[in-house]
């Protein structure tokens, strides 16, 4: 949620990033509709406090004039009633747009359509063929993981349909590793880890920033009538990612300065229906439905500066999980067509995959300034006093199964074998390949 007053005093910056950001909503249509807003609001006030008044004068009025005031009593309660009724269409109408207005992104952000517009900042590693390979029979983790038995892709599609999966025995095993590796990197850096609700509200999604406009793309659980027309009523949604909750973790309060920034990790399931994508990366375990994530967020003070130098930090430390897995990667800034709503700045690690002979977006990075803050409530108390709303980044510092594409395609032997990353042995009990049963 964008800060009104800003809005107001500088519409024609909201109206080019809606542009950039390739949203169909007229700033101009909704500061009319918000004119309107103020103005029936006004009306409406100063009713209240001529029948505040006037019933205030009831009692000490007598005979003809009692029956004037009464009569004007109830010509200005039905006026009243019809526009409070104006007021609570208009109301709805006017919170719905205000939420799709979208946050401006920073300069530095390149102007693109999408995604193939994104613009690479670094690489890290060579590209290259699997590491122990020398011929050029190599293999994707697709048939990596049904030789070596790991990875199940039918039985997962006749249990749940497509885009599911079961991983199993070294497949679960080296996924957990790098998860708890992952967890444990960020531990040491003073995170604060969560293993939160696998549900959230409307209210949690909203304030993330994923409703209204991602519906599609979420699993609703018991929606009210007046949504989906389920009958159930719980009005919950399976997360697609441990953001949600854990950006929602302080909604409504208010923090004391001595205690940010606040890192926190979220460890979860998500979710995601990937509406839109039929036919896109259907196979193996680029795009499901179900995955596990470990992901950073961080709440800090409102300054610009110190919001970029926590971008840099959480952006570096997924960078660091890829290192220590001496996986090839690129940092690529994402352009305005390619980011969501809320964001002002955002990054993508792409890793490399053999098979695709190229990189595969594996994690993203981003800052919204205080775009969620005000959707969620969340304000601290400055060293002045005043209060203001925080600033909130996220980033996803490993995602599974995707990550398992490049570490079995990079890692695979020439006898079909698959070599485990040095730093996961620990969690495999030192286990150093995973070879054919």
């Amino acid at each position: 949620m964008i800060d009104l007053n800003d809005l107001r005093t500088r519409p024609e910056a909201y109206e080019e990033a809606a542009k950039k950001k390739r949203s169909h909503l007229k700033i101009a249509d909704f500061l009319k509709l918000d004119t309107e807003r103020r103005e029936i609001v006004k009306l409406v006030e100063e009713m209240r406090g001529k029948k505040n008044t006037t019933s205030k004068q009831m009692p000490s009025l007598k005979g003809k004039e009692k029956e004037e005031a009464l009569k004007d009593m109830k010509e200005l309660s039905d006026r009243m009633k019809s526009e409070e009724d104006r007021l609570k269409e208009i109301d709805e109408k006017w919170a719905m747009m205000q939420l799709r207005i979208p946050g401006i992104p920073l300069a530095q952000v390149p102007v693109g359509k999408d995604d193939s517009e994104n613009v690479e900042i670094r690489k890290v590693g060579t590209p290259s063929s699997p590491l122990g390979m020398t011929s050029g029979n190599i293999k994707d983790h697709v048939t990596l993981g049904e030789e070596l038995d790991i990875i199940d892709f039918p039985r997962g599609a006749k249990v749940a349909g497509s885009r599911f999966y079961f991983l199993k025995g070294d497949g679960v095993s080296l996924e957990l590793a790098v998860l708890q590796f992952t967890l444990d990197h960020l531990i040491k850096k003073g995170f604060t880890a969560f293993a939160p609700p696998l549900l959230a509200n409307w209210d949690a999604m909203m304030g993330t920033s994923y409703f209204p406009g991602g519906e599609e793309q979420a699993y609703a659980v018991g929606v009210r009538k007046e949504k989906t027309g389920a009958v159930e009523a719980d009005d919950l949604y399976l997360i697609g990612t441990s953001e949600v909750a854990v950006a929602s973790y302080h909604g409504g309060e208010t923090l004391k300065f001595a205690d940010l920034p606040m890192r926190y990790c979220g460890i979860s399931n998500c979710f995601r229906r990937e509406a839109g994508t039929y036919g896109k990366d259907t196979r193996g375990l680029y795009r499901v439905h179900q995955f596990q994530k470990v992901e950073q967020v961080i709440l800090c003070e409102a300054d610009a500066d110190m919001s970029m130098k926590l971008h840099k930090e959480i952006l570096g430390n997924a960078e660091e999980v890829l290192q220590a897995l001496k996986l090839p990667y690129r940092v690529v800034d994402v352009c305005t067509g390619d980011m969501g709503l809320g964001q002002v700045y955002k990054n993508d690690i792409e890793t490399w995959m053999p098979s695709r002979n190229g990189y595969g977006e594996t994690h993203s990075c981003s800052s919204f300034y205080d775009f969620q803050a005000r959707r969620l409530g969340i304000k601290y108390e400055a060293a002045d006093g005043t209060k203001k709303f925080v600033y909130t980044l996220n980033n996803t510092c490993i995602a599974s199964p995707r990550i398992l594409i490049p570490i079995l395609e990079m890692y695979q032997n020439e006898d079909g074998s698959v070599t485990i990353p040095e730093v996961l042995r620990p969690y495999m009990g030192d286990q150093k390949k995973i070879v054919k049963g």
